[in-house]
């Protein structure tokens, strides 16, 4: 699903059923990607493409390894768009993660505005890998215990989650997230149920407050990867793609279609 158009960079890891880096495979996602690039085109993008890249899991490999392989995708993609403001990054959980330590990575190059991307889309971004903030809640399925185990499992060390190359949210330096923002801004959809929630919300005042531009879909009652759950779990194809719609919508305010078709997306797929 790659192709000249718009590209859209996915990671997405398996984390509605615990993931967390240890667990899943793009290929679990096929039914969504495949959705998404349905959406995309009812929007008017003529040629959108998606890239999901398959990174190495734990306990296979830990830390740095999954970012340099973030890093190969977005370098092999840039070759393929040429103008990376046409580029969206989007990931879900650890997947965003990875998205947000790629930011902040790039920023750390010596041009860094010449690899920015357009836009970022994070789905209940695990910002912060260890932290009593991860709480667990009545109505989410993820359990902040097991949460912590698989971090630190990434991480490898003590001492690397306290890196926000690795734990994102532990950055505290306005200027580095100033550099990292992609040229478009930020946005973040959570459910507001769930185990991260006040890591996220923490994040995204701290993004706010550093001049960063961020739209936020807070849903209410719903859980983590709400987008993505309710792709599999929900009853009807109207509540099944209405996380989809809804970010196909903020993506085009900011990545414009090739057409204006944006009314299009309230009648589904």
């Amino acid at each position: 699903m790659v192709g000249p158009g718009f590209v859209m960079l996915s990671k997405l890891p398996l984390t509605h059923l615990g993931g967390g880096f240890s667990m899943g495979s793009s290929y679990f996602y096929l039914e969504f990607l495949m959705a998404w690039l349905t959406i995309l085109q009812q929007a008017g993008y003529r040629n959108p493409a998606i890239f999901a890249l398959e990174y190495t899991l734990v306990p296979d490999e830990r830390y740095p390894i999954q970012l340099e392989q973030t890093v190969a995708g977005y370098d092999h993609i840039c070759k393929i768009v040429k103008d990376p403001s046409r580029i969206c990054l989007a990931g879900d959980s650890a997947g965003a993660t990875l998205q947000l330590s790629l930011l902040l990575h790039m920023s750390k190059s010596s041009d860094p505005g010449k690899r920015r991307p357009g836009f970022a889309t994070l789905i209940s971004p695990w910002a912060t890998l260890v932290t009593p903030k991860n709480r667990d809640t009545p109505s989410d399925y993820l359990n902040a215990d097991s949460l912590h185990l698989y971090g630190r499992q990434f991480a490898g060390t003590q001492a690397n989650l306290k890196d926000p190359l690795v734990s994102p949210g532990v950055c505290k330096d306005r200027d580095w997230w100033v550099r990292a923002s992609p040229s478009g801004g930020y946005c973040f959809m959570y459910g507001s149920e769930e185990v991260f929630g006040p890591e996220v919300r923490d994040l995204i005042a701290f993004l706010r407050r550093s001049g960063c531009a961020v739209r936020v879909r807070e849903e209410p009652g719903q859980v983590h990867a709400w987008p993505v759950v309710s792709l599999f779990l929900a009853d009807t194809q109207a509540e099944r793609t209405k996380g989809l719609r809804d970010l196909t919508k903020v993506i085009a305010q900011v990545i414009k279609p090739d057409v204006e078709q944006i009314n299009a997306l309230a009648d589904g797929i």
